[in-house]
């Protein structure tokens, strides 16, 4: 009873059964020369590296791509349909301002003709805060004969005379500028904000008249990257408490009368040809 193999044998983990071939009914003995198959090494290899998951491919740079910086920055150029600040394209191209920068200066200079290549049809300019592919000056003519056909989509003097008050004395509201003009400028403008050119920026708050202001698309237009580099014309308009003087005199009314370019007296209505 005291036997200590009997003891061992008690506690001695059970064996596990291998794995019964195929085709084997339960209960069936193996043969005993059977011996459990085991996976190919090439089968099992090529499962794991199946199970694995695949290796993200990172994006390439900028500096990695078929062309260079320059042509990556020449196609985002080419796209926008706004000028394009300096950190904007930055971002795009995941470069340093500075860089993009000094890109931006090459790139024009080069498309001059300063760096001794061919002067192209095109330029690169900063203007309206950004910069952008504008046609050249001198094939202005060709290229307003194409876009337009034959015809002018010039603004009328009455509405570069009233886009003028606006850029010198903005923001300035209709009563403010048919002071300065003598006439109404309800039609003119209509004219300017259907362009583009000026918009609602704000509103009186003595008298609740909206007050207008040029945009984005004024300077960008104009070839400027600021109101200050207007020519220095302001001294010779009023000043706005000169303007709203008028403006009281008037009974809080600007004249309706339009200039008479036929000689043939003038009529109460604004000089786009609208009701005042």
């Amino acid at each position: 009873m005291n036997d200590p193999s009997i003891h061992r044998d008690a506690v001695r983990s059970p064996a596990v059964p291998a794995p019964r071939p195929a085709g084997l009914m339960p209960g069936e003995r193996p043969p005993a020369e059977y011996v459990p198959p085991t996976p190919e090494p090439e089968l099992e290899a090529e499962l794991e590296q199946t199970l694995e998951p695949p290796d993200r491919v990172p994006e390439p740079s900028v500096a990695e791509l078929p062309a260079d910086i320059r042509g990556a920055l020449e196609a985002v150029l080419m796209v926008a349909d706004e000028p394009l600040p300096v950190i904007v394209l930055a971002a795009a191209l995941d470069l340093p301002t500075a860089e993009v920068d000094y890109l931006l200066t090459e790139l024009a200079a080069d498309y001059r003709g300063d760096l001794g290549g061919r002067r192209r049809g095109f330029e690169l300019r900063e203007a309206g805060g950004g910069w952008r592919i504008y046609s050249a000056p001198a094939f202005a003519d060709v290229v307003t004969r194409f876009v337009q056909g034959g015809q002018t989509a010039r603004l009328t003097q009455a509405a570069l005379e009233t886009l003028a008050v606006i850029a010198y004395r903005q923001p300035v509201s209709r009563g403010q500028i048919s002071a300065v003009r003598g006439v109404s400028v309800d039609g003119v403008v209509r004219t300017l904000s259907v362009r583009g050119l000026i918009a609602e920026v704000d509103t009186d708050p003595t008298t609740g008249a909206i007050l207008y202001g040029t945009t984005g698309y004024f300077l960008e237009r104009m070839g400027m990257s600021s109101l200050d580099e207007l020519p220095a014309l302001a001294p010779f308009l009023p000043e706005l408490d000169a303007i709203d003087a008028l403006v009281g005199a008037a009974g809080g009314h600007a004249a309706t009368r339009v200039e008479d370019h036929t000689g043939a007296g003038s009529a109460p209505v604004d000089d786009e040809g609208g009701n005042p």
